[in-house]
């Protein structure tokens, strides 16, 4: 199937133009990407003061480094396609037993989905384009840096946080950390 569209195999790291993990980030077809999570402030809880500070200081970080990306993704895996299964499996089901156990089941994917409702998780992303080793490193501690000094409480993701973000960001898993590091390297063993 692949082969007729695209006329030879692909990984999906060649479909969406990822080549490898690179020292400070991600590299790209075109750039390498870094990315650094912030952890969110609950705003619910700040005065109008204390919000339009915030608001402001991101705008700074914003103006002293105005090719800065967010991703907010939620932080953990949806259950959505389970929820979905289950409810499936309790219409099918003659036993009403099982029904019975099956919408335990579903219920207790709706309690822990509840709980997790608000648990997001906020990056921030910069594209190095045509940059060596040196000069990345450089960029990276500026915009830790940038970002740092208006308020923020940001890291610098390492490979296992992009890997499990990016899991979670594209529904694969939660478990993105322990995945591959390259498509499919585990069958090549």
């Amino acid at each position: 199937m692949l082969e007729q569209l695209f006329g030879k195999t692909r990984s999906v790291q060649d479909l969406i133009g990822v080549k490898s993990f690179t020292k400070y980030g991600l590299a790209t077809d075109k750039y390498e990407l870094l990315f650094y999570q912030v952890s969110p402030t609950n705003i619910s809880v700040l005065s109008k003061d204390a919000i339009t500070t915030k608001i402001r200081q991101l705008m700074l970080a914003l103006s002293a480094k105005p090719n800065l990306e967010f991703v907010c993704t939620d932080a953990s895996e949806c259950f959505d396609n389970n929820k979905v299964y289950l409810s499936e499996r309790i219409d099918e089901e003659p036993n009403p037993l099982i029904r019975s156990i099956l919408a335990k089941d579903r219920e207790f994917l709706d309690n822990i989905q509840l709980e997790m409702a608000t648990a997001r998780q906020f990056a921030f992303v910069i594209r190095c384009r045509n940059m060596k080793p040196e000069q990345v490193f450089a960029e990276m501690n500026r915009v830790e840096k940038t970002i740092s000094d208006q308020g923020f409480d940001i890291r610098r993701m390492r490979k296992e946080n992009i890997k499990r973000f990016l899991a979670i960001y594209f529904d694969a898993s939660f478990a993105g950390d322990q995945m591959p590091d390259i498509d499919g390297a585990q069958y090549y063993e």
